[in-house]
């Protein structure tokens, strides 16, 4: 088969187990080649001694990489479609970082990883993109620069460098839920507050029946907390179902896998 765009896509270290499987799992698919991350003998920077003073990274325009912008491409056996501008981008999900394994190592767009620069990697976004990335918990919010592609784990929207996981707090749970908002101009915006609930959504509904049908399946199946809420969207009513609140990310997880075992394969992240 002829190779595809896939091709030109330069996967970070981290993912190269992924894209190994990927490609045994695919002979069609011509995934990248696969990147170790960087060697147990060579050691990361010493750490600083005030990780909290690191600057933020400053948006400026910048071009589009020469790497790691290809049209789509697959990682164990999903199509990735890159956006072709980020003008816009909001979304809430769950952050992971990444840290030692990996620091000095190339990520998607040739860089070098620096485990103490404010960097992440995003699986969509063009690298490079700006975005505000906010802690729905705490309400700490940071500004970093997108270099690389992953996380790939069902729920995670972005994998931050070690740097921006400590000044967001979230280095000892691991993940966090947060809000990511790509920064298109100079202009910064407004944080979400904090202490920001965190729902599972199941699903949304342009009548309230279907919302009461959907929400009475889920409690005949155990799953509990479920409500219907109804919002004003376009002048429409919109009834959306939702469960919780949430208390950590490993609930979370729990919840939209159950939800995938019955069905509802869209679950998402709510915050209020």
């Amino acid at each position: 088969m002829p190779a595809s765009n896939a091709t030109t896509l330069v996967i970070s270290p981290n993912l190269w187990g992924a894209i190994v499987l990927s490609a045994l799992l695919s002979a069609c698919v011509h995934a990248p080649p696969a990147r170790q991350p960087s060697s147990p003998s060579s050691s990361p920077a010493p750490l600083p001694e005030e990780v909290e003073k690191i600057p933020d990274a400053i948006p400026r325009q910048e071009p589009r990489s020469a790497r790691g912008n290809p049209a789509f491409y697959d990682v164990l056996g999903k199509r990735y479609f890159v956006m072709a501008d980020a003008a816009g981008y909001v979304e809430r999900g769950i952050a992971s970082w990444y840290g030692p394994g990996f620091h000095e190592a190339s990520t998607s767009n040739g860089e070098r990883y620096d485990m103490y620069a404010m960097t992440a990697a995003h699986k969509t976004l063009p690298l490079p993109t700006y975005v505000q990335v906010t802690n729905l918990k705490n309400g700490k919010s940071i500004v970093v620069r997108v270099n690389d592609r992953g996380p790939f784990k069902d729920g995670r929207i972005i994998d931050l460098s070690y740097t921006a996981a400590s000044k967001l707090d979230i280095l000892r749970d691991g993940t966090a839920f947060v809000e990511v908002r790509a920064l298109t101009s100079l202009a910064t915006p407004a944080a979400p507050a904090a202490g920001s609930a965190i729902f599972v959504q199941a699903g949304a509904f342009s009548t309230e029946r279907n919302a009461a049908d959907l929400l009475e399946r889920l409690r005949l199946e155990g799953v509990e907390k479920g409500f219907v809420r109804q919002d004003q969207v376009d002048g429409r009513a919109l009834y959306r179902v939702r469960i919780g609140p949430i208390p950590n990310v490993r609930e979370f997880d729990r919840i939209v896998q159950r939800l995938k075992s019955l069905g509802i394969p869209d679950a998402r992240l709510a915050a209020d």
